[in-house]
């Protein structure tokens, strides 16, 4: 991407706008946002202006909080690219993107929506903070019981274009509510004068807009789906959540953990003893690499978006199996750093570990992969072996780097205590990522 990036930034400095703009379009959506992260401030904005309507609605979605709130900022002055920008992107990322700011900034940006987007904004805002309803998108198709299999597609076809998927149907009845869904898959494979309640089962899952977006981890595992629509209490349907939505909630929630325990364990280092300044020093530089070092564990995920939506059920795994590696991680760091301190085990000493970490660590995976697998069994028996084989990588990469990393800061004179702990995990995230999917990957055949 480096050699790409040099090549825009001499288009820009010789204002070749034209070149430019062609260029741009031979890039996906992500290869542009990651152009625009990686460029100058001025240059974000010029390189985000010359992008289409189409174009610059899904860059924005990739883009970073922080990057997004810079080109809003650039284009305060171009009031019209501003306007379509706001009213262009999809209402769920629209809403993520204004929960971040300060009120007063978010209501001045308000004012640039039409009636109807500020509508859906104002809506969508009002529902608490970490709720499924901030996550909902109210672009989805709904049809009715009493409508024949022709006239649903008519319909589909008018109203369709802006709906978040149209991999699953919406049935409501004269008073919204919710009766059922249905796979498009039926819709095509029925006759066309049948009627739609002719292929209703009336079993459906939904999600209540006033519930914890945890909660919704656990849905969308159990039943598989892409999507799922969004109810009121009295089961009115309102909206959707996509799965791409729920793996932004399981990252979110990954690295608040991460934070709670990096925090954790480098509190617990002589508290009462140590000068204030020590306490945060010691902290702020690992805690800073954390940020930067979970952009790595965010990119392992987008990349891997195909085969999440394939086979949702890996979702349901994810947090588990990371998890594991990090803990096996720890375990062996702990036991590392005790052995350093009380001078059981010495810097020369570490070749002679590594055979029996392997060991150790190929029957704690084993054992671990049994009892994965025995839960996956019951719960989607088609990722057994996936889950398996990534238990026992996890385990084996934590341990190795848990035994390895109180060796090297030792040897760099640095404070294996609190430099371990973060690191390990932050690895265990990344590793743990990559080796999951890509063994799905590889089991499916993606």
């Amino acid at each position: 991407m480096v050699e790409v990036s040099t090549k825009f930034q001499d288009l820009i400095e010789n204002k070749e706008w034209k070149l430019l703009k062609h260029s741009l379009n031979e890039l996906d959506y992500i290869q542009i946002s990651d152009l625009i992260e990686e460029s100058s401030g001025k240059e974000k904005i010029i390189l985000f202006r010359l992008l289409s309507r189409v174009q610059a609605k899904e860059v924005f979605h990739f883009l970073p909080h922080v990057e997004q709130q810079y080109i809003i900022e650039g284009l305060a002055q171009n009031t019209r690219k501003l306007s379509d920008l706001l009213n262009d992107i999809e209402p769920d990322v629209r809403t993520a993107f204004f929960e971040e700011l300060p009120g007063e900034v978010t209501q001045q940006l308000m004012q640039c929506l039409l009636p109807e987007e500020r509508q859906i904004s104002t809506q969508l805002l009002g529902y608490p903070e970490d709720s499924i309803g901030r996550l909902m998108t109210p672009e989805y198709v709904a049809i009715r019981p009493d409508n024949t299999v022709e006239e649903a597609f008519n319909h589909i076809r008018k109203y369709g274009r802006d709906s978040e998927t149209l991999n699953v149907i919406y049935i409501v009845n004269f008073e919204w509510k919710l009766v059922d869904d249905i796979r498009i898959k039926e819709l095509i494979l029925a006759s066309p004068h049948q009627l739609v309640s002719e292929l209703m089962d009336n079993k459906f899952v939904a999600l209540n807009a006033m519930e914890d977006q945890e909660s919704a981890i656990k849905v969308f595992s159990d039943y598989d789906r892409v999507a799922l629509p969004v109810v009121t209490d009295e089961g009115v349907l309102i909206g959707i959540v996509s799965v791409d939505d729920i793996m932004d909630v399981v990252e979110e929630e990954s690295t608040e953990d991460f934070h709670k325990f990096g925090a954790f364990k480098d509190a617990i280092a002589e508290p009462l003893t140590a000068r204030i300044f020590s306490l945060y020093k010691n902290r702020i530089v690992w805690l800073l690499l954390l940020v930067f070092v979970n952009i790595f564990s965010g990119a392992a995920l987008s990349s891997f978006e195909s085969v999440i939506q394939s086979v949702v059920s890996l979702v349901f795994f994810l947090p588990l199996l990371i998890d594991s590696g990090g803990n096996a991680g720890s375990q062996s760091a702990t036991l590392m750093i005790r052995s350093l301190a009380i001078g059981d085990v010495e810097l020369k000493d570490w070749y002679k570990l590594i055979g029996k970490e392997v060991i150790v660590s190929l029957l704690l995976g084993i054992t671990m992969a049994v009892g994965v697998a025995a839960v996956a069994s019951f719960r989607s028996p088609e990722i057994i072996w996936v889950v398996a084989i990534t238990m026992v990588a996890n385990v084996l990469i934590g341990s190795l780097v848990g035994l390895l990393l109180p060796f090297v800061f030792t040897r760099l004179k640095l404070d294996p205590a609190t430099a371990s702990a973060p690191l390990i995990t932050s690895i265990a995230d990344i590793c743990g990522v990559l080796i999951y999917f890509s063994v799905a990957s590889w089991f499916f055949g993606m």
